[in-house]
């Protein structure tokens, strides 16, 4: 976290004499998926930091973002580090996951615009710390966005995560299948100055033979900014902050969230 904001402070001086004019900042929603794909030869490099008040424990995953041939087809991968607090308290790599995403309407530069996500679940974590499933997963996800006003954007997320086995130390394996709901508005107060709204549901439901199903749920609302710093040679840095809010099933949690996004062609 430290790093991550010393390194925006750094840049500061160089952006007040490199800045350029550009289009809106896009593709750098927090919690949710914009349905805008990375341009032909342009990379994206995005790290997201959440630390939990109430618990002290934290997450952090890194996702590169890559075009494949054009705009059409575009992959990438997370690898996400949490730490659980508790006696004793573990740190470690979640389950990688690589996606592909179809931009199957629009674009970045259309009012609508439609990407549907396929995506693998590697279990590359530790089941015994409880940060990975310890089999492989898959989701599908369905991010639309819609630019309402000139001003106004809107962006709609609904997916389903299907983990057929999940080990369980001590205990009975179990499957879980999730279900994620989102929307949110981003106000654009300057083409490279945002406000930014985002709500997230989600329900988890765990089964393991011929038990009842347990399911889960959870809604968080998280107001947050993000600006954009462009530069003449095409790097684009965009910092943000957020401060998701549980509500109803969630209330009581509260959390920091810390977002940087590095885009530059390649």
């Amino acid at each position: 976290m430290k790093s991550a904001l010393s390194l925006v402070v750094a840049l500061l001086p160089a952006v007040l004499s490199a800045q350029k004019p550009s289009g809106p900042v896009q593709d750098n929603s927090f919690l949710m998926e914009e349905a805008y794909n990375q341009e032909a030869r342009v990379v994206q490099h995005i790290s997201v930091f959440n630390h939990s008040a109430s618990d002290g424990s934290w997450g952090y995953a890194f996702t590169q973002e890559w075009p494949f041939r054009s705009q059409r087809h575009q992959l990438s991968y997370t690898i996400p580090i949490a730490h659980a607090t508790g006696n004793p308290s573990a740190t470690g790599i979640g389950d990688i996951a690589l996606n592909y995403r179809y931009q199957l309407v629009g674009s970045g530069q259309t009012r609508l615009a439609v990407a549907p996500r396929l995506t693998v679940l590697v279990p590359t974590g530790s089941t015994a710390k409880g940060f990975g499933a310890g089999e492989p997963g898959g989701q599908l996800e369905l991010p639309v966005s819609w630019m309402l006003t000139p001003r106004l954007a809107a962006h709609w997320n609904g997916g389903v995560m299907l983990q057929p086995r999940v080990k369980v130390p001590g205990g009975v394996d179990v499957s879980v299948t999730t279900f994620n709901l989102g929307q949110s508005f981003v106000y654009l107060l300057t083409p490279t100055l945002n406000l930014m709204l985002e709500t997230v549901w989600t329900r988890a439901s765990r089964s393991s033979g011929t038990a009842a199903a347990v399911a889960t749920k959870s809604l968080l609302v998280s107001p947050g900014v993000r600006y954009a710093l462009n530069f003449e040679s095409g790097l684009q840095v965009v910092p943000g902050i957020a401060f998701p809010i549980g509500v109803g099933p969630s209330r009581g949690q509260r959390f920091v969230l810390l977002y940087l996004s590095f885009e530059h062609p390649f």
